[in-house]
C-alpha cells in the first residue's frame, strides 16, 4: 500500500478549501468570488463526492454572475479599473515598506489578485460576447 491516495485526498482538500475561503472572501471583496468558490467545491468533489449536490446551484450562480459581470460596457470598464487598482496597489506596497503591512508579500497577492481579475474578466467576456 503505497501513500498516494491520503496525500492526493489531503492536497485536494487543501487546495480546493483554500480557492474556497479565498472565493468566500471575495464575495465581499472586489473580485471573482463565486468563480473561486465554483473552483474550490469542484476540486473537493473530485475527492468528496457528497459535496457534488452543491456543484450545479453554484456553477448556475457563477455563471450568471461572470455574465453580469460583463453585461454593460460600464461594468466592463469598472472591472478594468479595479484590476489596475489592484495592480498599481501592489506594486506600491512592495516597494514602500512605510505603508501598513508593506513589502512584497501583500504587494505580490495584490498583483496575483489582480492578474486573476483580468484573466476571468477575459474568460467571462469571451463566454458572453464571443460566439463560436
Amino acid at each position: 500500500m503505497g501513500w498516494g491516495k491520503p496525500v492526493r485526498r489531503m492536497v485536494f482538500s487543501v487546495v480546493g478549501g483554500v480557492l474556497v475561503a479565498v472565493g468566500a472572501a471575495l464575495l465581499v471583496l472586489p473580485g471573482p468570488g463565486l468563480l473561486l468558490v465554483l473552483a474550490g467545491l469542484l476540486v473537493l468533489a473530485s475527492e468528496f463526492p457528497a459535496l457534488q449536490r452543491y456543484v450545479g446551484p453554484v456553477r448556475i450562480r457563477a455563471m450568471k454572475a461572470a455574465e453580469d459581470s460583463v453585461a454593460t460596457p460600464l461594468r466592463v470598464a469598472g472591472s478594468v479599473l479595479t484590476g489596475l487598482a489592484l495592480l498599481g496597489a501592489g506594486v506600491a506596497w512592495g516597494l514602500v515598506p512605510g505603508l501598513p503591512f508593506g513589502g512584497w508579500s501583500t504587494g505580490s497577492s495584490l498583483i496575483l489578485s489582480g492578474l486573476i481579475l483580468f484573466a476571468l474578466l477575459v474568460w467571462s467576456y469571451r463566454r458572453v460576447h464571443v460566439k463560436p
